[in-house]
């Protein structure tokens, strides 16, 4: 590796390791204040909105329990607990898939729908303070065509593919 910096990371060169450092503490840091912000305003987690805002936008409110998982990109098990969580609260209700008896759908509440358009302002407010603030807009640009591309790459080759060595 002439010319390159080897890290503390095997395998990654020191650019590599700062910049992934860097992001994952970005991102740990961006999540939990947004999380905190939200539980203290709302009651509410940062997947418990993201979820609320899934099913307020979709077509039929609902939406079913494996799909939310998919799309929060969290186990099943992780989702059924949340969904009971909101459920007690009232926030959503379960019921069977009219399409198939063994699927379970999760739809929002009226008092759901309430909630959540209130805690997508805070939410937003949050990452324009705390995400978009900090950079001018063509590093924004940039920040969003970067994630893009990596997400773009984890979704094509998924989380065992042959570019994902986790």
């Amino acid at each position: 590796m002439t010319g390159r910096t080897v890290s503390a990371m095997p395998g990654l060169e020191l650019a590599e390791q700062q910049a992934w450092e860097h992001f994952l503490d970005a991102a740990l840091r961006l999540y939990g204040t947004l999380n905190r912000v939200l539980s203290t305003e709302h009651h509410l987690t940062l997947l418990d909105v993201r979820l609320l805002d899934i099913l307020r936008n979709s077509e039929t409110g609902a939406a079913r329990m494996g799909d939310l998982a998919e799309q929060l990109l969290s186990l099943p098990s992780r989702v059924t607990r949340q969904i009971r969580r909101l459920e007690q609260a009232g926030l959503v209700q379960r019921e069977a898939s009219p399409e198939d008896g063994r699927g379970v759908l999760a739809s929002i509440t009226e008092r759901g729908r309430d909630v959540v358009e209130v805690a997508i302002v805070t939410y937003s407010e949050g990452v324009r303070q705390r995400f978009a603030g900090p950079l001018t807009r063509s590093q924004l640009s940039a920040m969003g065509e970067n994630c893009r591309r990596i997400s773009t790459e984890l979704k094509t080759n998924g989380p065992n593919g042959k570019s994902a060595r986790i």
